[in-house]
Formats: structure tokens, sequence, C-alpha cells
């Protein structure tokens, strides 16, 4: 039997390729016959470039860059073989994991940091980028980013406005740069718009420290900034499915750097040569922390379904909670719990390793 092992990470516990080898080796106990791949995956956020640096052979650049708070961090992005292709994960400079849970507030952080990245990167010499947008600290439309590329921001005294979440609504005019890149794919997986109670703000902007009164103020300013973006330049990509991602850089990028917003797993799927490793397996074995009817809209598990070539698709999973029925509509033919009774979070989390491998082991293959 030949079985694919094509896994994401699970948050807070493992990276995808511990997630996959954990899987393999709980197979090979009681499946010692089996011919299995291990193929870590990303659904385009964070871990995008461990997944994608076998598949481009990239090499690695580090620089100094601003974290989210404008303090220097180094932070790495990879280049490809040819140099032509810059892979980009904005969490490695403007992600919330580099700020302590005192210092997370969206109204003074800053996407300039990814902007520097970007920008290094197209000083090498590279044509294309990757931009992954999973787990920003930030909110500020992606005015940081495009101010570390060239565009300045000003105020109503003709001054420049610090690029950051608490700023936007003090932007009067825009000075446009040329699109670094000659092709900009942003890969994200949430389909929010800009502004509005679905927007970048009201969903994602607490999580970044943001309270009721806060939340306010950052989504009246996304709408500012849209309003003046719109006036100036004719582009409106407000309501794009998108915009709000990583607060508000999806849109950001669109509208100031050239950007076409893509689905990161479509992506993903295509660089590291799934479909061609699906029609070769008999089974697909994936993962994720949290199956639930959320997986169906988006998600790494359901994209990874709908490449299948047909072969059945089983997911080991922290926690299972969609119905039988949520997860025949995603696509998978059986779905399995890793822990078999509830305990303290960080339990599980320390836990996660062995329990993939002991359920991959019993799996009734």
């Amino acid at each position: 039997m030949n079985i694919l092992v094509a896994c994401d990470s699970f948050k807070d516990a493992l990276p995808a390729d511990a997630v996959c080898r954990a899987i393999a080796a709980g197979l090979r106990k009681n499946h010692a016959n089996a011919d299995i791949i291990e193929m870590p995956l990303s659904d385009g956020g964070e871990g995008l470039l461990d997944v994608l640096g076998q598949a481009l052979d990239l090499s690695w650049i580090e620089i100094k860059a601003c974290d989210p708070l404008g303090r220097p961090v180094m932070a790495r992005y990879g280049l490809s073989a040819d140099g032509a292709t810059a892979v980009v994960e904005m969490a490695r400079a403007s992600g919330l994991q580099l700020l302590t849970q005192e210092e997370r507030d969206p109204r003074l952080t800053s996407t300039y940091g990814t902007g520097q990245l970007l920008a290094h990167a197209r000083a090498q010499g590279a044509k294309r980028a990757l931009l992954a947008i999973g787990g920003s600290a930030t909110n500020d439309a992606g005015i940081g980013a495009a101010a570390a590329l060239g565009w300045s921001f000003l105020d109503a005294n003709n001054q420049p406005v610090t690029p950051d979440g608490g700023h936007m609504k003090d932007i009067v005019r825009l000075v446009s740069a040329e699109a670094p890149f000659e092709r900009m794919d942003v890969l994200c997986d949430v389909t929010n718009p800009l502004f509005g109670p679905t927007g970048a703000a009201w969903i994602y902007g607490r999580q970044k420290g943001g309270s009721d009164a806060v939340l306010t103020e950052l989504d009246d300013g996304l709408r500012h900034v849209a309003e003046v973006v719109k006036a100036q330049t004719g582009r409106d990509a407000a309501q794009m499915p998108g915009a709000g991602a990583a607060g508000g850089l999806g849109y950001g990028a669109v509208v100031f750097l050239g950007a076409e917003l893509r689905r990161g797993i479509e992506v993903v799927l295509d660089m590291t040569g799934f479909e061609a490793a699906a029609k070769r397996a008999d089974l697909i074995i994936t993962g994720e922390g949290h199956l639930d009817g959320q997986s169906a809209q988006g998600k790494l598990i359901q994209g990874l379904c709908g490449h299948s070539a047909g072969k059945p698709v089983i997911a080991l999973c922290g926690k299972l909670s969609a119905s039988p029925e949520q997860v025949k509509a995603i696509g998978l033919t059986a779905a399995y719990s890793i822990n078999k009774e509830e305990r303290p979070l960080a339990e599980m989390l320390a836990n996660t390793a062995i329990n993939l491998e002991n359920t991959a082991a019993a799996l009734p293959l």
C-alpha cells in the first residue's frame, strides 16, 4: 500500500514536518510493508518557508528588519535557486509571536518590517514574490509595508505619517511608487473585507490587543485609508475577499504593491507536486489541530481533499467537533481525534507527537 502523509502544522504543538514524521512512525508500527511518503504542507501562512524550502530549492537570506514595534529583529526569507522568486512570511518580521501579551497594541504595530524583507529581495534581483500573510500583529492596511517600498503617506501639513494602525486616520495625501515585482502573489485563506463588522479590526483586532474602543478607532482608520486611496488612485478593493487579511495587508498589497490575492493552499499544492503524489497513493492521511465545520471553508484539508485524485483521505486531529455530515462535506473518508479524553490544553499539546503516532498505529487500514 502506498500512503501519502500530507499535513499542516498543529498550531502551538508541532510544525508540519514533525506532524508528518509522527504519523509515519505510527503507521510503520503496524503496516511495515507500506510505502510511506511524507509531505509537509502549509495553507500559505506561518511555516510556508519551511514547506517550500525543498520544493523551490530555496536559499535563506537573513537581514536585520523592524519588528511590529519598530525594534530590530533578525528575519529571514527564501530565494529560489535561480534568484527569480522570493518567498516571504510576514510573521518573520511583523508577527504576533514577536510580541509579549503586554506589548500587543494594534494602534502601534506596523508591517514596515515585512516591506523591508520584500525590498531586500527586490534588491537581490527577485522578479516574483510569494508573500504569506498569516500570524500578523498588525492592523495598518499595509501602509507600513508600502512605506518600506517607496510609498509616502502625508498628513494635512504635508508631513510623513507614521505608518502604523493608529495613524491611518491622519493620511491626507499619497505619493505612489512603482510596483516592486513583475508578479506578486499574496497567500491568504480568509475572505474578510477591509472594514466593517466582518473586517480586519473587528474580527482579528482583539487577539492583537485591541479593546472595543481601539477596534472602533482602527475600523474607522481602515475605512479612511480606503476612501483616500479610492479618491486619489481610483482603486477600490476594500470589499475584495481577503482584503481584511493580516490587518488589511491583503488590501494594501493589492492597491499599493500591485499584488494578486490567492488561496495559499492552491499555490502550495501546486508547488509541492501534491497532485502527482496523490495519484500514486492508495491512501492519503492528513491532519489538523481542530477539525470543525469551518474546515470546509477554505482550510487546508478542504483544499487537499479537492485535489486528492479521488483517493480516500483520513484526517487525524487534536480536537474533533465536526459532525459526520460535516466530515463528509469536507471530502474526508474518516476523521479521528488523537485525544481519547479531554485533558488540560497544555497537556494535550505536549503529547501531540505521541498521540499522533499511537492513533496512526491503530488506524484500521
